[in-house]
């Protein structure tokens, strides 16, 4: 079989080499802010539809695109390279507690298509925008029991998970993304389910498209939900040749901070991403969490003084003037070294 074309998105890993590169803030924070009603999420084409869609984020790109699509905006405005597709909850399994599993291929495209359009928009030669197709977590996990009485069931099995996510896979490069991200894992077996579904996806599509990886420690243990340490996590992943690997969501920015240094030292021949919630939630504030664009900023600014990133951005809680801020601190300081070849030799063409 012919070597893949390493196509979209190769310019990224490039980037990555000469500059810190910024991700985009929180997607369900400025939504939220639009106090929207279950009108505005079922629109004219769900009306009828049996079931509460009101917080199904994911249907936006389908009843208000014209949201999602500000949006990106928003954040390609205040400095953003990467913009991440609103697909946390797209896959069949997560739609399916909504009634509209069958609906989720259609929105991976659509919101693709969003992320894409927003890209094309911002796009110069000198500072290229990419469009990530995020794939998330889902509501059920490969690894851990629903049941406490029962430590062995289950409600999802590892190959109805690769083919939700073969799914949204498929729905994501046919809109038009230039990377995907599996994020805010905490379940490795899930991320691993994610894993084979793309590169079986990029194997049979003949186009392989760069893919970060980015896990949830929950708490102070150290750990992700399914009790992996970082340094396992890293082990269970490394097969896959991530473009970057990292950290995001759980936590704010100042506690995460042993983690993603303990990250940056073990994983040496990728890049490292971090993107952090802005703080601990706070119902008071306006986002729902505690850090101002300066506290958030401040402490990523500490990070990339250490030597520990090479993509920053925001994750739950963040704004886009919390990324604005974090471009214009961060931007002062180089990027970290990455120290082996692999798959990031072949992405930048070497």
């Amino acid at each position: 079989m012919n070597k893949p074309a390493y196509t979209r998105g190769a310019a990224l890993a490039r980037i990555l080499s000469e500059r810190i590169v910024i991700l985009d803030g929180a997607m369900g924070t400025l939504i939220q802010r639009e106090k929207l009603s279950e009108a505005d999420y079922r629109g004219a084409r769900f009306a009828d539809h049996p079931k509460d869609l009101k917080g199904n984020n994911e249907l936006l790109q389908l009843t208000r695109p014209e949201l999602i699509l500000r949006i990106h905006e928003d954040y390609l405005r205040a400095g953003a390279d990467i913009i991440e597709t609103n697909t946390f909850g797209a896959t069949r399994v997560a739609q399916d507690d909504y009634g509209l599993a069958d609906v989720a291929r259609e929105m991976n495209v659509a919101a693709a298509r969003l992320a894409r359009q927003a890209c094309d928009e911002f796009s110069t030669p000198n500072k290229p925008r990419f469009a990530a197709g995020a794939l998330g977590p889902t509501p059920r996990t490969a690894s851990i029991s629903p049941d406490v009485n029962d430590p062995a069931a289950r409600n999802v099995t590892f190959d109805e998970l690769r083919d939700a996510y073969r799914e949204q896979a498929e729905g994501l490069l046919e809109g038009g993304c230039d990377l995907f991200l599996i994020e805010t894992i905490f379940d490795t077996l899930n991320a691993k389910a994610a894993i084979f579904a793309l590169d079986e996806l990029m194997e049979e599509s003949g186009e392989r498209l760069p893919v970060i990886v980015s896990g949830t420690v929950t708490d102070a243990s150290g750990r992700i939900l399914s009790g992996q340490t970082v340094g396992a996590f890293w082990h269970s992943v490394r097969h896959a040749r991530p473009l970057a690997v990292g950290l995001n969501c759980a936590l704010g920015a100042a506690l995460m901070r042993p983690y993603i240094e303990e990250l940056a030292k073990i994983a040496g021949d990728t890049y490292i991403s971090c993107y952090p919630n802005a703080g601990l939630p706070n119902p008071m504030s306006e986002t729902g969490f505690d850090e101002t664009p300066e506290i958030t900023s401040g402490l990523m600014e500490d990070f990339a003084r250490a030597g520990f990133l090479n993509i920053a951005g925001g994750c739950c809680g963040t704004t886009p003037e919390h990324i604005a801020q974090i471009a214009e601190r961060v931007g002062r300081y180089a990027p970290r070294c990455r120290h082996a070849k692999g798959l990031l030799t072949e992405l930048q063409g070497a």
